[in-house]
Parts: structure tokens; sequence; C-alpha cells
């Protein structure tokens, strides 16, 4: 493999003094030198020839014994020197102190087509950050990151991508619902790759020690390296850099919020500042709509992190890394218009964004209470919010709301429950949905179009990567293999996967790894 090494974060940013992956608190430092753990015995489980693309490596490359011997962490590319970041942050609401990368090595950053991706192994051994850890990941975590990774991209939301999957041949310790009943399980590593991995808590980590030296050496080449276009200076340039960030975070929350993904950990650790979304860990899909529903089993009693509270912890977050950058800035009120104006914006997007999958043009006034109405009545009863949708497609202009309530029957987990007052609402909402659709000039047909668009008919539920796990664990990767495939078109029928298109079964409701997860990984 021919590739272009370009460390330029390593080379323009302050470095730890000692080498060594030991645990410890780092000063003045925004990253540490580490080596990754050598696996016994590596082996390719799965790779995306389309991010292998992206850094310059052919098909045929990353079959090779160097490709694996690479993204496995068993040998380290030649002029490169590995390192893992340096960061604090806020989880589940309060303050942590450091963090940093605790399994998490960057092996390069590699410069193709005139663009720049670093390279990181998640999984590769333990870093100066790895407090009580052991820096390793398990299988079932990581076939979870390497397939939602390229999922969500081709669901077109902004994210890490995910270039391959390892087995290491080592076997890991986790107790998996953290109840004393450790087991082992197989070791991997997953390569991962974006523009970069800074996130909200690199700035919050400076400002906490009150390094303000470093706290603008990161910014102004955060600034210079991913922000290229703001052309501000002095004071200026920080505000502007922090309505970008706010804007792109907007973004990706709405994106969120459309196709129904709930992160789990929306720690200021895990919040990229390029607006990606970042470590994937007990993530989820709302199957049966609700507002309240969380993946996490740690965030199963307060729920800080469920699915309709994601915006407001979005602006939780940037109310901290608006307090990082403060002493860049010494002027509290121009953080406080972008924080007010990502929330009038977020609102506005929001509607906008279900007016799309609702199919509407027009913006009209009375949309908001459409909008509002079906959130209510969507939790009447079980439904589930991507075959809802996805069916919408269907209704016609002319329909009745009783043949309405047939279309979308599929969705509905326990349809004998939709009678009475249910059907009522039902039926009277849907009353409304088609006047409302009359007053469109689109058709029927360019209406389903648009809406197949945005609403998808395969995202990754958790029983589906659940099944791809077990089967795994058992040698055989046609799973993996067949959803990587199914999940690079989402939003097409797919007639021959027709199989993946189906609510949630009765098994998986309440199944540790179907249906919530721990942290464990």
């Amino acid at each position: 493999m021919q590739l272009k090494i370009n460390n330029i974060f390593s080379s323009k940013l302050p470095a730890d003094s000692l080498e060594t992956n030991e645990t410890r608190q780092v000063l003045n430092a925004c990253f540490s030198y580490v080596t990754p753990r050598i696996p016994s015995n590596p082996k390719l489980i799965h790779v995306s020839d389309e991010v292998a693309s992206l850094i310059g490596i052919t098909k045929e490359e990353t079959q090779s014994e160097v490709f694996l011997e690479v993204v496995s962490g068993k040998k380290v590319l030649q002029n490169t020197k590995p390192y893992a970041m340096n960061y604090a942050g806020h989880q589940f609401g309060n303050w942590a102190g450091q963090l940093g990368d605790g399994r998490a090595i960057i092996l390069t950053e590699i410069e193709y087509n005139n663009k720049i991706l670093v390279l990181q192994l998640k999984g590769a051994g333990s870093t100066p950050y790895s407090r009580r850890a052991d820096g390793l990941a398990v299988l079932r975590s990581s076939i979870r990151e390497h397939l939602c990774s390229e999922a969500m991209f081709h669901l077109g939301i902004p994210t890490t991508r995910s270039l391959s999957l390892i087995l290491t041949g080592d076997d890991v310790l986790r107790d998996v619902m953290y109840d004393g009943n450790p087991d082992y399980e197989k070791g991997a590593v997953v390569c991962r790759v974006a523009p970069s991995f800074i996130r909200f808590g690199n700035f919050e980590l400076f400002t906490s020690q009150n390094d303000l030296k470093t706290l603008q050496q990161l910014t102004d080449y955060t600034i210079a390296n991913l922000f290229p276009k703001i052309m501000d200076e002095g004071k200026d340039k920080y505000i502007t850099f922090f309505k970008q960030v706010a804007d792109k975070t907007r973004e990706m929350i709405v994106h969120w919020q459309r196709v129904g993904f709930v992160h789990g950990v929306m720690n200021t650790d895990n919040m990229s500042i390029l607006g990606l979304t970042i470590d994937y860990g007990p993530y989820g899909w709302v199957e049966n709509y609700t507002l309240d529903w969380t993946p996490n089993t740690t965030d199963k009693e307060h729920r800080r992190y469920r699915f309709g509270n994601q915006p407001e912890i979005a602006l939780w977050n940037l109310l901290q890394l608006a307090n990082a950058l403060y002493p860049l800035i010494e002027e509290a009120a121009p953080l406080e218009n972008i924080l007010e104006e990502y929330q009038k914006l977020y609102h506005e997007n929001y509607i906008d964004m279900m007016r799309g999958k609702l199919g509407l043009e027009l913006k009209l006034k009375e949309d908001y209470k459409l909008i509002s109405d079906l959130e209510s009545i969507l939790q009447l009863s079980e439904t589930d919010m991507t075959i809802f949708f996805r069916e919408l497609n269907y209704i016609k202009k002319i329909f009745s709301p009783g043949c309405c309530i047939t279309i979308i029957e599929e969705a509905f987990y326990k349809p004998e429950q939709i009678k009475k007052d249910i059907l009522k609402a039902w039926e009277r909402w849907f009353k409304i949905y088609l006047h409302r659709l009359n007053e469109e000039d689109e058709d029927d047909e360019n209406r389903k179009i648009s809406m197949n668009k945005v609403n998808p008919k395969y995202v990754l539920r958790n029983y589906m990567a659940h099944l791809a796990i077990e089967a795994a664990n058992k040698n055989d990767y046609s799973i993996i293999n067949e959803l990587h495939e199914v999940l690079k078109n989402p939003y097409d029928d797919q007639i021959q996967h027709e199989k993946w298109y189906v609510k949630r079964p009765d098994w998986a409701k309440d199944k540790i790894g179907s249906s919530m997860l721990s942290c464990s990984s």
C-alpha cells in the first residue's frame, strides 16, 4: 500500500512528554504517543471497499497481509507514530475530568484526493487514558459499530466511517450487565475513519485545567485545518467557530430524529466538533414510537438521553463547549445568542423535516398542530416508526380515513388495540391529513418518490445486529455481509431483502442486546 502520510495534528500540537501506555493524568498536552497491542492471530472479518477507496486503498490491497497487519495494530505504518487524544467531558450531566482515548488509537492521517482522513483503531489496547479498563473491544460491540457507521452514512447522516472489522484471536473478559458475572468474549478491532476525531471534551479539558495557552493552540489548529473558510480574526474567529459547530450539531440531530436514531450516550466527550455521529455504543432505533425510549440500560432510570430529549441534550452540550471557549472570547452575549438561535432554528428545521416525512411541500401554520397531534397519536399504541412513515407513502389523496388506517396497519404491533378512542383519534388525524394533502399541487406518485427519499425502509434495528453477532460468534459472517449490502441502499425497496423490513420480533422486545444494551464493550 502506497499511502501519503500527513501527521498534521501530532506535528502541530503539544505532545505528552512520556511515551508509555501506562494510565496517568496528562497535563499541557493534546495527545500521548502509544503503541498498539499486538494481536495473537488477527483475521479480517469484513472490509468496506467504499471506505478503502476514500484513502486510496484498492480492493485487492484490502485482502493483503500488510493491510491486515496495519488495521489490526500488529504493525505500525512506516513514518507514523500512533497516539491517543487527551480530552475531558461531562458524562450523564456530571463533570468527569480527564477521559481521553481509553481504547482508541490514531494510527495516522492520510492525504488522498486533496482530503485528509484520520485512521483510528478502536480496541487495540490500553492508553494513558484507559483508567481501570484494558483498552480492548469485543466482537459484539465491534460488529455494531462497523455496521452502524456505514448504515448511517448511507442514510445521509453525518458520521465517522468504518474501514474494517478484525478478529484479534484473543479473548476479552466483560461483565455485560455489570452484575458481577463476567465472561470471556472474542476480541475485535474496528478501524474508524474521519476527517477528525476532535470532540467538545478536547476544549473542555484545557479550560478546566486553566491551560489557556493549549486551549488557544487547539482551537486555532481546529479552525485552520477543519474550518478553513473562517476568515475572521481575534475574538470574532472563535465566535464564528462556535456558530458553525452549533449549526453542524443541529443538522446532525435533525437527521437523528428523522430516522429515529438514538445515540444512547450523548456525553460531551462523544460529541464531534464536526457534527459527526461518533462512538457507537448502546445506540438503537426507535421501533414502537415513544419519545421516552432509550437503548442504554445505564440510562434506564433517568432516561437523560432518551429519543425526545436529544435536541435539548445537544444544546446542553453546546453550552458546555461555550463555557470552554469563553476564555478566548470573554463575552457571554455572542455565545448566548448562538445558543438561542440553535433553539429557534432547530424548531424550524424539525417542522420542515417532518413536513418532508409527511410529503408536504407548502409551509402552512397548521402544520405544527398536525405534526404535534401525530406524535401524540403514534404513542397511543405500539406503532413502528420506520414502517409507519414508509407505508404512509402509499396513501392517495382520494382515500378515506378508514382506508388510510388499513394502509398503515402493518406498523401496529398490536392491531387489535386500534379500536374505540384510539381508532377515532386516527380517523380524526387522517381526515385532517388528507385535507392537507389535497392542498398540495404534487400528485400522489411524485409525492411518494419524495417521501421515499427521507423515510428509510431499512435501518439497523438492534435485533438485526444481534442476529449478526450470534452468527459471528459461531464463525458465520454471512449476516454481517448481507446487512452491510442491504444498508447501503436504505431508501430502495430491495424486494429481495424484504425479510429485513419487518417489525421487531416478539422475542427481541425485552432481550438484552436486541432491545436495550449496556455500555460494556
